[in-house]
């Protein structure tokens, strides 16, 4: 059974900077591809970034192109977006979410939550 488990939100200023973690467990982190997702009260879940399952393709919603990272550590089990930059409307819950390469599953986390506000 695929875990993931995220950290690293909170409370930051305008400008500031925050790193989410996604720890996986229970499956091989080289074989998932890994997705970071937002929501915001009262508006849709929206991708923010996505990386293969190599690392060596990476997608950004444009809203974030420039402002955030995302990377993995396949001996860590773990994936990262580092958020830059950060603006009051990217206040939202983060969510990671891993798609295995060999199987039609998807599995998600539980959230963090991100507020940007002075």
């Amino acid at each position: 059974q695929v875990q993931l488990v995220e950290s690293g939100g909170g409370l930051v200023q305008p400008g500031g900077s925050l790193r989410l973690s996604c720890k996986v467990s229970g499956f091989t982190l080289s074989f998932l591809v890994m997705n970071w997702y937002r929501q915001a009260p009262g508006k849709e879940r929206e991708l923010v970034a996505s990386i293969g399952s190599t690392g060596s393709r990476t997608n950004y919603a444009d809203s974030v192109k420039g402002r955030f990272t995302i990377s993995r550590d396949n001996a860590k089990n773990t994936v990262v977006l580092q958020m830059d930059s950060l603006k009051p409307e990217d206040t939202a819950m983060y969510y990671c979410k891993a798609i295995p390469t060999t199987q039609v599953a998807e599995y998600w986390g539980q959230g963090t939550q991100v507020t940007v506000s002075s």
